[in-house]
Parts: C-alpha cells; sequence; structure tokens
C-alpha cells in the first residue's frame, strides 16, 4: 500500500503539466492570512473565547503534497495546553484542528449537535503529525440539496454549514444561490419582459430542477424580494467559503432556455425536449437550443460574464445539460457538439474554466447512455478540464464501465440519500472500500472523493465516515471506528450505547449491492394493498439497538446528538412497527376478519402514529413547525408567505400539482406524521372496514380520488404549526418503548425467521 500511495503521489505530480494542469492549477486565491484568519474565527464560534489561547494557528501554501494535496500538521508548544495546527488551506487547517478535538479531546461535531467537552488544559500532541489527503478534491453538494435542504436557510445557519464543511475537508462546494438574479438581467437585456420570466422560473423549493432543465413555472412565480435576498445571502456564502481556501462552483448555462426567447428571436435554431418525471409540457419540456446555434454562446458567455463580474470565480462551473432528460440524437456526433459548446460558451467567459458535470445521467437511464453516447459527451471537452461526478458511486459507480471517464478527472461520489427521506440507511462497507478501489482502477482518472445527497441533516455517521475517509490511504476498521464514533459523539465510553452502534453499522448501515435510500416504509406512502415492506437488514437489530440506547438514557440523556439519535432509532423502530401492522391489516381484510382489522387498524391509527408523532414533536430538529416558518420567514409580504408555504408543504407531499412524484421528498416531521400520514392511514382503515361491512371490493383508484383531496387539503389547510419543541424527549421515548418495545420484539423474531 505504501508503494502504490508514492506511485499515486508521483503520478498527480508528473500530471501537474499535462492533462491534469487545470485540475492541480485550482486554488483558493485568498491569502495565507486571510485563510488563517478565518480558521481561527470558526474556531471562536467553536470552543468560544479559549481558542486564541489554545490554538496556534497557520496557512502555509507551500507544505501541500505532490499536485497540490492538501496537508496539516498538529504539535504542541513548550508552553503546556497550545496546540499549533499549520495547513495548506484554511480547510486543511480546519481539518487538522477536527482531528486534534475528535483524537485527543473526544469531541464531535455535526449537523444534530456538537459535543465539546474540553479539557481545562488541552492534551498534548506527543509527536508531530503530518496528513497529506490523497484525494486533491474533497467535494460537497448536489444540485438538489439546495432545494431538499437549503432552500430556506438564513445566513445563520449557512455559517453553521460552511463551519461543517470546514472543518470536515470540503475544500470544493457549489455556489449556486442567488443565480436567478442574474440570469433575471441576461434575459431582460436580450429583450424578454418580466412577465415571461416569471413564467420561467419556478418556485423556491423546485428551483433545482429548473436549473438543470427539467421543471418550468411550477409553484411560482419568484418574488422580487427573493432575488435580492439570494443575491445578498450569495455574497456572504462566497466571501466565507473562500476566505477558508474553498474552491466555490457557479453556475454555467447548459443550454435551456424560456420560451420568451422564441419570441424575441423567431428564427432560432431551439427544440423542446420531452417531458421529465410525471409531468406534463405545462410545466415540463423543457427548450433546448442547438449546440451550432450562434445564440447557444451570446446567451452561455453573456451570463457567465455577468456572473463572474458580480461574484468572482475560482473557475469552477456546473452544467447538466441531459439531467434526467433523453437528449434528441443518439449521434455521437450531436452529443460532441452539446458538450463542446456548453464548454466553449465558459471559456468565452473565462479562459480557464473547468466544467464540473453530475454523471447522474449516465446511470439514471443507461439504454441510452451506451459506451459510445458517454464517451462522445465526454471528449467533446480537452482531457482535463472536465470533471465528472460518479454521483451514486457506492452503489452504482459509472467509473469501471466507462474507463474511468474515458479520460476525464472524475470524483467518487457517496450520493447516499435521495429527498432528504428520514429513515437509517447506509453502505458503509462499500464506502469503506469503494474509493480505494477506484483509485487502484487500471488508468484511473480520480482527484478526489464527494458527498453528493439530495438532503442533508440525517444519518451523521455515514458523512463522519466518508469525511474521515477523504484523509486517509486505506480502509480502516469499521467496528474500531464506530466504537470511536461513540465515545466521540456522546462525549463518554458507555458500553450499551456503543453495542448499539455496533448493531446499527451491521444492520442498517450495511446495505450492499446497488442500495438506494428511497424510504419505501408504508408509513411515509400512500396506503394500498401493494406496499413494499422488504427490508435489507434484519430488522431485530434495530429493536435491540433501540433497547440498548434507551437503556443508556439515563447516564447519556444530557447529550444533545444522544437525544437525536434516540428519537431516531425510536423513530426507524416505529417505521418497521408501521410495517408489520400495515401486514396485519392486509391479511385481515383479505381474510374477512373484521375484528382483528378494527383492532390493528386503531393501535396504528389511534396510538401509534399519535405517540411518533408526539416524540418527533419534542425535538426541534424534527418539526415541520421549524421547515415552514423557515420558509414564511423569507416572505415579505403575506401573499409570498402563502406562496412560500405551499412551496413547502407541496415539495414534502405532492411534488407537483397532481402527485406528480408523490411522497419522494417524505420526512417524518411532527404535525405531519399526524396530519398528513395519520389522516392518509385513517381514511385507508375506515375504508376498509367499510369495504368488509357492504361486501365490496377494495378499489385503489377511487381511493386514490378519496386521498388526493385529503393531500391537497394539507397543503392549503394554512394550519400553524410549532416551530419550537413541546414534552420531554426521554419520557416520551420511554413511555413508547415500554408500550411498544415486547410487541417489537415478538414481531422482528417473526419477521428475521
Amino acid at each position: 500500500m505504501a508503494l502504490r500511495w508514492c506511485l499515486l503521489l508521483l503520478a498527480v505530480a508528473g500530471a501537474s503539466g499535462s492533462r491534469w494542469e487545470s485540475i492541480v492549477g485550482l486554488q483558493p486565491e485568498a491569502e495565507e492570512a486571510q485563510q488563517a484568519a478565518a480558521v481561527r474565527d470558526l474556531l471562536e464560534r467553536l470552543v468560544g473565547l479559549r481558542a486564541a489561547s489554545a490554538f496556534l494557528v497557520s496557512v502555509n501554501r507551500s507544505l501541500a503534497g505532490p499536485g497540490g494535496l492538501d496537508t496539516y500538521r498538529l504539535s504542541s508548544e513548550t508552553q503546556p495546553g497550545v496546540v499549533v495546527v499549520t495547513g495548506s488551506s484554511g480547510v486543511a487547517a480546519a481539518s487538522g484542528i477536527y482531528h486534534y478535538l475528535k483524537d485527543f479531546c473526544g469531541c464531535h461535531v455535526s449537523w444534530s449537535g456538537t459535543q465539546l467537552r474540553l479539557p481545562d488544559s488541552l492534551p498534548p500532541v506527543p509527536t508531530e503529525i503530518s496528513v497529506t489527503s490523497p484525494n486533491r478534491l474533497r467535494f460537497y453538494q448536489n444540485v438538489c440539496t439546495q432545494s431538499y435542504s437549503y432552500v430556506w436557510w438564513s445566513w445563520e445557519r449557512w455559517e453553521r454549514e460552511i463551519d461543517w464543511m470546514a472543518l470536515h475537508g470540503i475544500n470544493m462546494a457549489l455556489a449556486f444561490t442567488g443565480q436567478e438574479v442574474i440570469w433575471q438581467r441576461v434575459y431582460l437585456s436580450l429583450g424578454l419582459n418580466q412577465s415571461e420570466i416569471d413564467e420561467y422560473f419556478t418556485g423556491p423549493a423546485f428551483l433545482a430542477w429548473n436549473r438543470m432543465g427539467n421543471l418550468h413555472t411550477w409553484a411560482g412565480p419568484l418574488p422580487l424580494s427573493w432575488y435580492l435576498k439570494q443575491l445578498y445571502l450569495q455574497y456572504r456564502i462566497l466571501e466565507r467559503m473562500r476566505s477558508l481556501g474553498m474552491l466555490t462552483v457557479l453556475p454555467a448555462f447548459s443550454g435551456h432556455i424560456p420560451s420568451g426567447v422564441l419570441r424575441v428571436f423567431p428564427r432560432i435554431n431551439a427544440t423542446r425536449l420531452g417531458s421529465w418525471s410525471h409531468f406534463d409540457c405545462t410545466y415540463s419540456c423543457a427548450y433546448l437550443l442547438s449546440p451550432e446555434d450562434p445564440m447557444f454562446q451570446v446567451i452561455g458567455t453573456l451570463f457567465l460574464k455577468e456572473l463572474i463580474k458580480e461574484f468572482g470565480t475560482d473557475h469552477v462551473y456546473s452544467a447538466d445539460t441531459f439531467n434526467e432528460m433523453r437528449p434528441l440524437s443518439s449521434d455521437p456526433t450531436y452529443l460532441t457538439k452539446v458538450s463542446a459548446a456548453v464548454f466553449r460558451s465558459m471559456t468565452g467567459a473565462d479562459p480557464s474554466a473547468v466544467w464540473l458535470m453530475q454523471g447522474w445521467l449516465f446511470q439514471h437511464q443507461p439504454d441510452f447512455w451506451q459506451p459510445a453516447q458517454v464517451r462522445a459527451l465526454l471528449q467533446g471537452v480537452p482531457l482535463g478540464r472536465m470533471v465528472v461526478l460518479d454521483l451514486f458511486a457506492e452503489s452504482k459507480p459509472v467509473y469501471s464501465w466507462t474507463e474511468s471517464f474515458y479520460g476525464q478527472p472524475f470524483i467518487w461520489c457517496m450520493l447516499h440519500n435521495f429527498g432528504g427521506n428520514h429513515g437509517l440507511f447506509g453502505t458503509a462497507e462499500s464506502i469503506n472500500h469503494g474509493p480505494f478501489a477506484a483509485r487502484d482502477f487500471l488508468n484511473s482518472t480520480m482527484v478526489g472523493i464527494g458527498l453528493t445527497p439530495e438532503g442533508i441533516e440525517q444519518n451523521d455517521v455515514m458523512y463522519e465516515l466518508m469525511t474521515d475517509l477523504g484523509w486517509r490511504k486505506e480502509p480502516v476498521d469499521l467496528q474500531h471506528w464506530v466504537t470511536e464514533y461513540a465515545t466521540q459523539r456522546y462525549g463518554t465510553g458507555n458500553a450499551e450505547a456503543t453495542a448499539a452502534w455496533q448493531l446499527l453499522l451491521r444492520s442498517v448501515y450495511n446495505c450492499s449491492g446497488a442500495c438506494v435510500n428511497h424510504n419505501r416504509s408504508p408509513l411515509v406512502h400512500r396506503p394500498s394493498l401493494r406496499m413494499n415492506t422488504e427490508l435489507w437488514y434484519n430488522q431485530s437489530d434495530v429493536y435491540e439497538a433501540w433497547r440498548l440506547l434507551q437503556s443508556s438514557a439515563s447516564e447519556l440523556g444530557a447529550s444533545s446528538p444522544f437525544c437525536y439519535d434516540l428519537v431516531d432509532v425510536t423513530r426507524q423502530a416505529m417505521q418497521q412497527l408501521v410495517s408489520n401492522y400495515y401486514l396485519e391489516l392486509k391479511q385481515a381484510f383479505q381474510g374477512h376478519m373484521l375484528s382483528q382489522l378494527l383492532t390493528t387498524g386503531g393501535v396504528l391509527v389511534y396510538d401509534l402514529l399519535p405517540e411518533l408523532d408526539s416524540l418527533l414533536a419534542s425535538d426541534g430538529r424534527f418539526l415541520l413547525g421549524r421547515w415552514l416558518e423557515a420558509a414564511r420567514l423569507m416572505a415579505t409580504s403575506d401573499k409570498e408567505a402563502e406562496l412560500y408555504d405551499l412551496n413547502a408543504r407541496n415539495q414534502l407531499t405532492l411534488w407537483g400539482p397532481n402527485g406528480n412524484i408523490l411522497d419522494y421528498a417524505n420526512k417524518q416531521f411532527g404535525g405531519l406524521v399526524l396530519d398528513y400520514y395519520g389522516v392518509r392511514w385513517s381514511l385507508f382503515v375506515s375504508t376498509l372496514v367499510e369495504c368488509l361491512n357492504t361486501g365490496t371490493p377494495f378499489h385503489q383508484s377511487q381511493f386514490n380520488q378519496a386521498v388526493f383531496q385529503v393531500e391537497r387539503g394539507f397543503i392549503y389547510n394554512g394550519k400553524r404549526y410549532p416551530a419550537k419543541a413541546t414534552g420531554n424527549t426521554l419520557e416520551i421515548a420511554k413511555k413508547i418503548f415500554l408500550k411498544y418495545f415486547p410487541a417489537a420484539m415478538k414481531q422482528g423474531h417473526l419477521g428475521a425467521a
């Protein structure tokens, strides 16, 4: 392994003058002193005023390894209690700090909470530690994350996220906020009127798919205040990311245009693509410019020049022309012309441009994207001037059947989450070995690793593991790693909590093969008699982990991350129980056992779901009200508040006017479980009872029509939900455990058998 590592460093270093020159040359523009100051500010936000006296932080670019690989060093001064941290970039220094906080002080920083029990005097670093990442790039975000997670964020929330990114070693991230105001300027300058622009942009919660050409119009228009608020937010995001030494990825023109462009330029060569997902052309069927039409370069270069003028640049741009959209032709010549046109519009504004492209399209429509088509699209761009995100590499890697993307550099990514769903899930073994196998692949062009979830703030353990691996040269011992994780997360070693994590690691976090984390639990889907209840793990493991965490509550209950995990594991256990009660319901209905149907349905609708809702409502991180309040706080008028509220509710539920992508972005939020999922299940149970009482068959189509009114009613009912937690989490969790654990274990053993 040591020899292979040395050869990799030599290969990257030797490539710096050839096809990889553009990648190696990507460097943060912030001065060393500015980056060091930004890290010191981060430290103060994290640990308070003692940061200045306990840590000496500096940035020295010359520390970087061959090919610009990030490096950090940790040591102790002769003065007790002072830690010296030096990084080749601000991000490297922040990563070194987090390494020290975790391994020397037993600390933890995650979306669900921090654990920072620092000793009065910081432990010394016995001998200097020097760590060089094998990954030139450590990327973060998915285009969809902008809508599923970030859409309503204030600067305060963004600041916490950027701190998290730096501590976890992220040195490249999308910076897509605020782009609509630039597009507005460009379209107005081309002669479109504001009404045509309003008709084109979607509402805020669906902008990710407008940007990729999938949708237009739906849930819009964007209020004028939205443009300005997002513009000023983008200034702060970019300034902070860049000050820490991150490379920011800006959007570029992918070829999609509003229909208003056809009015202004009637002779333009544009063709309408097909519909996307389950939307018709009312909200889909984007117009795509011909790559040979002169307006392709006019619009693309004009946009990017205006964008750079406003925001500056780190020379990396993202565009996705065919994301889940079938190209007009499979002719390789056409596909090469498209990618060449996109790239030429970038270099027309920035000769140093590097194109970052999501590789999702290749595995999403494999019938179209055969080797000839993939090669044609990729090789329309000079080798080394495109970086491909192998977006779903932990389950469906593309590099392995495309000869390492036919020579273009790629980033091995963990997608992990779809739609921001709640649900314990992970592919720990895959991500522990996948990046290293990809780097060892024949003629590998891998330049980094990435986190590309559609939605965040879930399953912290998978993101902690993946970012940790970004600094390692070989896989970790997962059993040992998760033991340390539990200790750091809770601030103390607890045998039962550690045992719980061992069980979770071998079960919910050990999905193998082509695993997809769409939460298929009947709980969060429209009820029917044909629901999927299959699991990739033994549900008894989750029930036992539930018991162990519950037993740890008296000792660990004061820990914020522990309380989150207790809620999350209890939620998972109850999700499994819903599946089991559903199977009993189905059996009772099919066996014409009315009494059993009433009993099981009554427990599910009138006890289990309300209990689950009360548990979720006791933790602010699982609140529907928090999501809806964040949306309303973006508004400057009641009319805007109503629009944003509709966007926020629709995304979680119908995902379109008619349930077009129904329940895709499901969440298990307090308020949503009772008033949305619970009402649906109540209607389902009462419908089944009525069918047995009247001797009539159950018709799914009739039920769908009835339940659609329930679903739509939730979106428009205007009910306000608490944005602050209510109830005592530990007491509620204990009550649920005592009530449901015996039945859960009985059902779990039956399921395992």
